[in-house]
């Protein structure tokens, strides 16, 4: 039997503004908006080439808006995936790498570079540059 992670929720107090921040600064696709009754709502947005999605939601999960930490996206080039970011009006952090257990700027080797960002709510994401091949 397969198991495959689809939607991953993500806890926000204005799915406006996410949508408009996942869709328009990130480029995630809108995959559905839709109202559940009074004070809740779901929109599911999908990174380009992912298989998993993300819910937005407020009034659905009991996790508050902003507690999500270490989502993680994988790129084939951090520096690209930092420039869209920017060029987007991500503040995202600068490239970093893992090196004695504490963060360096700087990309550090295969599996080793990473970006930091959050969402208006300050559910955190990484991006991690997976080795060519």
């Amino acid at each position: 039997m397969e198991w495959k992670l689809e939607v991953v929720p993500v806890p926000v107090t204005n799915v406006d503004r996410s949508i408009a921040f996942y869709r328009d600064q990130l480029g995630f696709a809108l995959d559905l908006d839709i109202p559940l009754g009074p004070g809740t709502r779901v929109a599911q947005l999908t990174p380009t080439g992912s298989g998993c999605s993300i819910q937005v939601s407020y009034g659905v999960v009991k996790t508050p808006p902003g507690m999500i930490e270490g989502l993680q996206l994988v790129v084939p080039d951090i520096e690209e995936a930092r420039a869209q970011l920017l060029s987007r009006g991500v503040d995202v952090s600068p490239v970093r790498h893992m090196e004695d257990g504490n963060w360096v700027d700087g990309h550090g080797g295969d599996w080793n570079a990473f970006l930091f960002f959050s969402d208006p709510d300050g559910n955190g994401w990484i991006v991690q540059e997976r080795p060519a091949g």
